[in-house]
């Protein structure tokens, strides 16, 4: 296609799925069940990282998690008592098993005690946590210094965000406390790992991206959109190849990077709302 052509084609399948009949049948529908915020955020959250296998599978595992929570999981990060926990025991969803999310459980803890937001966990710029918390150097390749402090918003330059700082800044601090499960390394994804970080960026979609269409919250204010990095998974990669849109032999970080910047061309202020586009030509249409 011409250019004109398939942005105009792009464009229209973005108002297709960009509905809230989009929501039912997609695991952004967990998250969609709650209304404070940070049960908002933790819920997405979960819905991201586990989204992998069919949808209905994720959305019945979600179900399931969040139920064993009271379907309060904001309160039952900060309040829980070690008698909360075991009902947290016997969680699995393919390789994610409870070790893992007892982990996630202490992180969230840890994090809403200094914070109000998920948003200042991906904020590279500022300090969130005190370097004794930090293993010695498990990773040099992934080890970022970082000093104590509560993370403050009012400093924040939306031009020195980037998703890939933001990103391996992240797994740091997600994995800065002590005596965390080696094992649990595989569920957070970095490019420094030359990952596409495909549920990462999806989660950062549905909390950065604003619009009246009643899917994507919204809910964070300082991360700018046009820094988002497009969700690159098996069905947005191969219609992205079809189209055009990749050229890159492999599928990694550098190649959700080059899909993006070849959306930017086609709405530089949002690119990744051609993630409706694509995911949907993927797997509604099997384009």
């Amino acid at each position: 296609m011409e250019f004109n052509e398939l942005k105009d084609f792009l464009d229209f399948k973005v108002r297709q799925y960009n509905q809230p009949n989009f929501i039912a049948n997609d695991p952004i529908c967990i998250p969609h069940q709650y209304t404070k915020k940070q049960d908002i955020e933790i819920a997405a959250f979960f819905a991201a990282i586990l989204a992998w296998g069919q949808r209905k599978t994720i959305i019945n595992k979600c179900n399931e998690l969040f139920l064993r929570m009271d379907n309060q999981p904001y309160e039952f990060m900060l309040n829980h008592s070690d008698d909360d926990l075991k009902r947290l025991l016997g969680f699995k969803h393919r390789t994610f098993n409870d070790t893992d999310l007892l982990y996630f459980v202490s992180f969230f803890k840890h994090h809403y005690l200094q914070s109000d937001t998920l948003e200042t966990a991906f904020l590279p710029h500022k300090q969130i946590f005190n370097p004794d918390y930090l293993p010695e150097k498990y990773n040099d390749e992934n080890y970022i210094e970082l000093a104590s402090s509560p993370c403050s918003l009012n400093d924040f330059v939306a031009d020195d965000f980037t998703a890939e700082k933001a990103l391996n800044h992240f797994r740091s601090y997600f994995f800065s406390l002590p005596d965390f499960p080696r094992r649990t390394f595989k569920h957070i994804s970095s490019p420094l790992q030359k990952s596409t970080c495909k549920r990462l960026n999806m989660f950062l979609r549905w909390m950065v991206r604003k619009d009246d269409c009643g899917v994507d919250f919204g809910l964070w204010n300082t991360i700018p959109v046009s820094a988002l990095v497009c969700p690159c998974d098996v069905h947005v990669d191969r219609v992205g190849r079809r189209l055009g849109l990749i050229n890159r032999k492999q599928t990694d970080w550098l190649t959700a990077v080059e899909l993006t910047n070849k959306l930017k061309e086609f709405d530089p202020k949002d690119p990744v709302k051609y993630d409706f586009a694509l995911f949907g030509l993927g797997v509604e249409e099997k384009f």
